[in-house]
């Protein structure tokens, strides 16, 4: 029985080595014997060779880990004793939730668990998810009963991909567990490695809504200033200096304009709000809120449209430069990227649009989103330039070589306020 071991006795499978599992069967290798499991052979030879594309383990951190080994053969996991599941949870087309990666994950560690081992989720998902859809999958792959054959636990992921600052052992994590049992191993173990501290709640179902608010909380307060951002246009305001203005009471929250995508804020609203329709609620606020941030990629667009114009520019043909092609700055992730989007847009108004990233993943810009990138910048090619992404890579460029690439009469739009409003013709 797990409960009854060691913590140097058990042995870890991580099954999942994206932003979310890497970080965490580092941490664990640095403590524990670890597995680290992904179905994605050239991701596993990748880092068997000391290589993280998504440049959250530093190199030299990769090869220094004591107990960690990698593979993409599930029979390597046949004698672990504890399962982390660390998958994606997108959404579908129609902004549903998509759990395919998390139902193969469960039938995976299904049918190598054995009597008195342990699976832990760290994916997000609605509250429920894991003891209605996971749970029942891995009884009937496995043949054992959870609480009573092998038990389960589920620790949401608080990673913030991109944030040197904010590593996974400095962020409290909270825990929790299918019965107390569990809960109690499930939380001593992450304390093996979570400087900051553990939280456990009291269930499983209230550890994964905690979750699934924190993105949809930050959702909205994104929302919230798109929304302002678009009022004080009319009101002939600079969005920026009334939040400076506004950021001098104590209790003001700080949340700047701008496009939201990735794989956590502008998906994980839509968990909520479908585990909400379920029970026949309308979460209104919450759909109001997504429906402002998914339309601001065509809002901007035709924000430089009309700087164009007001320059008198000829807008059809005209040659644009977007900076910054992935979902956040300093993390090459382009997942649901809404930089992506303001270039469709753009492309719709027959705008001839150009997008530069000098760390997006390329590859899956080209095979999967159909989006080429240039490899480098021309000077005075471009009528209009938008700043979409503060990498610092950009910000280190400075603003007088960015402009450099502008032609003479131009549109430099400043998406992420990096710059002061005196050197831009738009910002948001």
């Amino acid at each position: 029985m797990i409960f009854e071991k060691k913590f140097q006795d058990i042995s870890i499978a991580v099954i999942g080595l994206g932003y979310v599992g890497l970080p965490l069967a580092v941490a664990f290798g640095n403590k524990l014997k670890t597995i680290g499991f992904d179905i994605n052979k050239d991701r596993v030879e990748s880092l068997i060779g000391g290589s993280d594309w998504t440049n959250e383990v530093d190199p030299d951190k990769l090869k220094d880990v004591s107990s960690l080994s990698y593979t993409s053969e599930k029979n390597d996991l046949v004698d672990c004793d504890v399962f982390i599941v660390t998958v994606p949870t997108p959404v579908d087309k129609n902004k549903e939730p998509d759990l395919d990666a998390l139902r193969s994950a469960s039938k995976l560690v299904g049918s190598i668990m054995k009597t008195g081992s342990i699976v832990i989720f760290e994916s997000t998902v609605y509250p429920g998810a894991t003891e209605e859809i996971c749970l029942p999958i891995i009884e009937d792959e496995s043949g054992l009963k959870i609480n009573k054959d092998i038990f389960a636990g589920y620790s949401p992921e608080r990673i913030n991909p991109g944030d040197k600052s904010r590593s996974l052992e400095s962020i409290i994590k909270v825990t929790s567990g299918s019965n107390a049992n569990s809960a109690s191993f499930v939380d001593k173990l992450y304390s093996l490695i979570i400087s900051a501290g553990t939280y456990c709640a009291e269930s499983i179902k209230v550890a994964e809504a905690a979750k699934v608010i924190e993105n949809t909380q930050r959702d909205l307060n994104i929302a919230l200033v798109n929304e302002l951002s678009i009022l004080f246009r009319y009101l002939d305001l600079d969005t920026e200096a009334v939040l400076k203005a506004a950021e001098t009471k104590w209790n003001f929250l700080s949340f700047r304009p701008g496009l939201v995508g990735g794989h956590c804020i502008g998906v994980d609203p839509y968990y909520l709000t479908y585990k909400a329709r379920e029970v026949g609620y309308s979460a209104d606020v919450i759909l109001a809120g997504r429906k402002i941030n998914d339309g601001m990629p065509e809002y901007v667009s035709n924000r430089v449209l009309l700087a164009m114009q007001k320059k008198g520019i000829k807008t059809k043909g005209a040659k644009t430069l977007i900076l910054g092609a992935t979902f956040k700055e300093n993390c090459p992730d382009i997942r649901n990227s809404k930089a992506l989007s303001l270039v469709s847009a753009l492309r719709n108004k027959d705008i001839d649009t150009e997008i530069f990233d000098p760390i997006a993943d390329f590859k899956a810009l080209s095979s999967e989103y159909k989006i080429q990138t240039i490899e480098g910048l021309q000077s005075e090619a471009y009528d209009a330039i938008v700043l979409c992404v503060a990498h610092d890579y950009f910000c280190e460029l400075g603003l007088k070589k960015i402009k450099s690439f502008c032609k003479p009469n131009s549109v430099f739009f400043d998406l992420k306020s990096v710059f002061d409003i005196s050197e831009s013709d738009e910002r948001l």
